[in-house]
């Protein structure tokens, strides 16, 4: 405990705790962040910092809360658990003043493990009895103030959902000590190390690579666990009286249907079914509302200003690249709000259970199930989340395969080109086509993770055992704030995060799209000028549409687009698809906005909507529509595979440390999306 002032004292905190336990909902109400918190275990796999004060009647306190990764115990198996341990301990650099051990009080037997160990430490503990209001639901009559007498710690009792039991969890930090118990045999420190004098010196050990200590340590920590439960059983007996029937029977009851060998994965295919049913069908509103202001902006733009390089600007550059960001907000949202709906309730923790029977047959297991459904939200934090996989093998498969499954960044893609492919029609007369096309598309990513899963199981040589140990978590009321927060937040991250690229994007494109070398644009204008002078008023407006065109031919993009046409023609795109797929490799979500700047300077009146201008293009040699059946499904099979984002092959460098896997992931990927385009292209 160090003072920073005469008046402050400061005090750093390492929140510890099994995972599922409440750590990250407690660290955010402690501190009023908005760290990611889900109904599963293995939510956080990094630390995190925050702060909050304590005042007293005589002194204040300012207290640093680092969040740890969960772990089960203090001898960890995947790299989360490492990141925790090695914290706790201060082995990366950092020393903590006080360890809070959190628990969950329904639970509390098993996570007591973990608290007898830290409490070996020697070093000041306290313990948090977390979710003590479903503990008392449940019945459980728990006697905190013995349980503090036997282990010799301060037990505060707190419900972190709804902030109460914080004052006395704070006061009792700054009151914490080391416990004068033990709970290691500690006779068996000399058989793992000569000379040991604590348990804090044997779980170092672990640490240092030293080969000799590894058998000798492992048969430490089984006997240890044995050893430590002895204990607990004996305080669990004497401190808490559980009654007969629990109210969680009402969970076991309802996983005996959704974790059922048949109806378990039929539950899931619904669920996953109505989602995007539900999507397609409430985002239609909102989004022809934002498409219809926009299309509104633009024409009072032109209409306000001036016909020169600003106004062009604004309505070709400006306004035409936000309105291909906006208008996906819904769709965006949605997504988020249904994932937090799955992740909250606990049933995104069933999926796990009930997928890893089939997932082991494709060299994976259950815990690589949540970071590979997490991947239809994002790749990146889904890659970060491998390392809840102990499993060398499996966590290097899962972090390959993640980015085949279509995130939120794929979705203004499909929807555009689906808008374009798919009557607004009506299957039995209820399911929206629409929608079950966009079904589709998230099983074809689904099933090209699954094949390419199972081809890497017999490329990649590990003899190494992996297991499966899942805690289901009890189903709970979703936390609507906190789905909101991350709603919200998702959207912030999509509008500025990709919004600033397409933006940036949108203005170099209206440039280049605006301008071309020389007299190339004078030229093109005399060409017509005489054409459309004598011409009515309906030729006139071909013609002028067909110099726009020849414009555009002559403008700096078309001259790089016509570069590269040959090469993505067998997919069946032209040269302004080609400049799109170019200026999306950063990140998909560009592509919207690149097909609304390109398509913005063949438009005169300046006032369509990028669907409308998308649906009129017409093939000048066979004058049939460019953005025709076999067109855009070779375009959807195009981004549901190719890699095309910058973030995901970052991270994927940095948790596999090789430029080997980021690289053949690039290569794989767009290979794939290349040759199946080409595929469905002459199929269709």
């Amino acid at each position: 405990m160090s003072p920073v002032s005469a008046q402050i004292k400061a005090i750093s905190i390492a929140l510890i705790g099994n995972p599922n336990s409440g750590k990250t909902t407690l660290f955010n109400a402690l501190t009023g962040l908005n760290q990611k918190t889900g109904n599963y275990p293995g939510v956080t796999v990094d630390k995190h910092t925050g702060y909050t004060k304590l005042k007293t009647s005589t002194e204040e306190f300012k207290l640093q809360i680092t969040d740890l990764p969960g772990t089960y115990s203090l001898f960890p198996k995947s790299l989360d658990e490492e990141v925790a341990c090695k914290e706790l301990l201060g082995l990366n650099g950092t020393q903590h003043d006080v360890a809070v051990v959190v628990t969950d009080a329904s639970t509390l037997k098993r996570h007591l493990l973990l608290a007898t160990q830290v409490i070996d430490l020697k070093i000041p503990v306290v313990i948090v009895l977390n979710m003590i209001d479903e503990a008392n639901k449940a019945g459980l009559k728990i006697d905190a103030a013995e349980i503090s007498r036997l282990l010799g710690v301060k037990i505060a009792l707190v419900n972190s959902r709804t902030g109460e039991g914080l004052d006395d969890l704070k006061l009792k930090i700054t009151q914490a000590k080391e416990s004068v118990n033990t709970f290691i045999e500690t006779t068996r420190l000399q058989v793992v190390k000569a000379g040991a004098q604590n348990f804090r010196e044997i779980v170092v050990t672990q640490f240092t690579g030293d080969a000799d200590y590894k058998l000798k340590l492992q048969q430490f920590e089984e006997k240890d666990t044995v050893y430590r439960f002895n204990t607990i059983n004996y305080i669990f007996a004497r401190c808490v009286k559980s009654p007969q029937e629990s109210t969680r029977k009402l969970s076991y009851t309802a996983d005996k249907f959704i974790t059922h060998p048949v109806f378990g994965y039929l539950t899931l295919l619904f669920v996953l079914f109505s989602v995007f049913q539900i999507i397609f069908f409430l985002a239609e509103y909102p989004m022809n509302w934002i498409e219809s202001f926009f299309g509104w902006a633009m024409e009072v733009t032109a209409g306000a200003l001036p016909q020169g390089q600003l106004s062009d600007l604004l309505v070709n550059g400006v306004l035409a690249g936000l309105s291909g960001v906006v208008i996906f907000i819904p769709q965006i949202a949605l997504l988020f709000f249904f994932i937090g709906l799955l992740e909250d309730s606990g049933y995104m923790a069933r999926v796990s259970f009930i997928m890893d029977k089939v997932f082991r047959r494709f060299g994976l297991n259950g815990k690589s199930v949540i970071p590979i459904v997490s991947g239809v939200a994002c790749a990146v934090p889904s890659v970060l989340g491998t390392r809840t996989i102990s499993n060398v093998k499996e966590r290097l498969i899962t972090i390959f395969i993640i980015p085949l499954m279509s995130c939120s960044a794929r979705l203004p893609v499909y929807t555009l080109l689906i808008s374009l492919m798919i009557p607004d029609d009506a299957v039995l007369g209820i399911l929206n086509l629409k929608g079950l096309t966009l079904f589709g598309l998230y099983f074809l990513g689904f099933a090209a993770t699954m094949l390419t899963a199972f081809v890497l199981k017999f490329i990649i040589k590990n003899k190494e055992k992996s297991y499966f140990v899942m805690e289901l978590p009890v189903y709970r009321l979703p936390q609507w704030k906190s789905i909101g927060i991350i709603v919200v937040n998702k959207v912030k991250v999509f509008l500025w995060e990709a919004g600033k690229i397409i933006l940036a994007v949108s203005i170099v494109l209206w440039f280049l799209s605006s301008h071309g070398p020389g007299d190339s644009f004078d030229q093109v204008e005399s060409k017509y000028a005489l054409q459309i002078e004598t011409a009515n008023d309906l030729q006139r407006e071909e013609l002028e549409k067909t110099m726009e065109s020849e414009k555009l031919e002559n403008s700096y993009a078309g001259i790089l687009g016509k570069k590269i046409e040959p090469l993505i023609k067998p997919m069946g795109f032209d040269w302004k698809i080609g400049i799109a797929l170019i200026t999306s490799f950063a990140a998909r979500e560009v592509f919207v906005g690149t097909m609304a700047t390109i398509y913005s300077a063949n438009d005169a009146e300046n006032v369509s909507s990028i669907r409308e201008k998308l649906v009129s293009e017409k093939n000048p040699e066979t004058g049939k529509p460019v953005y025709g059946f076999g067109v855009c499904l070779s375009l959807l099979v195009f981004y549901a595979f190719a890699m095309q984002c910058m973030s995901t092959m970052a991270v994927v460098y940095r948790e596999t440390k090789s430029w080997k896997w980021m690289t053949g992931q690039l290569i794989y990927m767009t290979g794939l999306a290349y040759i199946s385009s080409v595929i469905v292209y002459h199929l269709f």
